[in-house]
């Protein structure tokens, strides 16, 4: 029992002591605080409730910055700045980064766009003809500016993890 226990505290204690892993958490906490922070200063925002705040936090897409381009952008750079931009594991992280930023300007952006108008016009249709519709949720993609800016706040942390 004490040795699973201890295994599993070295573990953590290791994942922890790892620049790598804390370059791409400090990235996505700071994104995602920003993005909270913003959304929060918002004179017409609709999510005051503590509650939206902290699922904003913790889990809602979209938004500035984009929280997946930083956490994978300071994943991509601590990588080559630990392993060299010859390695297979920089190669690996940076076709991941790519499919990431990809996924969140084009397929998540133009659904969550397609599901706003769907959704509109639904209602429309539900008020014109008395029948019931369910809305379709609605995705949260990012605008080049957010996956930009969040881009960049994963280079500045990786940056800073490897020179400070």
């Amino acid at each position: 029992m004490t040795s699973a226990l201890s295994q599993r505290t070295d573990f953590f204690r290791s994942l922890f002591e790892n620049s790598i892993f804390l370059s791409a958490l400090t990235s996505w906490f700071l994104a995602q605080l920003i993005k909270t922070i913003i959304m929060l200063l918002r004179p017409r925002s609709k999510r005051r409730r503590p509650r939206d705040t902290i699922e904003t936090f913790l889990w809602r897409t979209g938004g500035m910055p984009s929280s997946h381009s930083a956490l994978v952008a300071s994943l991509t750079f601590s990588v080559a700045f630990s392993e060299g931009v010859q390695s297979n594991l920089f190669v690996v992280t940076f076709m991941f980064a790519l499919i990431i930023i990809r996924d969140s300007l084009g397929v998540r952006r133009s659904s969550g766009i397609q599901s706003r108008v769907l959704n509109m016009l639904g209602r429309q249709v539900s008020e014109k003809l008395k029948v019931d519709y369910h809305p379709v949720k609605e995705i949260h993609g990012h605008a080049p500016l957010e996956v930009a800016v969040g881009i960049l706040l994963g280079i500045f942390i990786a940056t800073a993890y490897r020179f400070l």
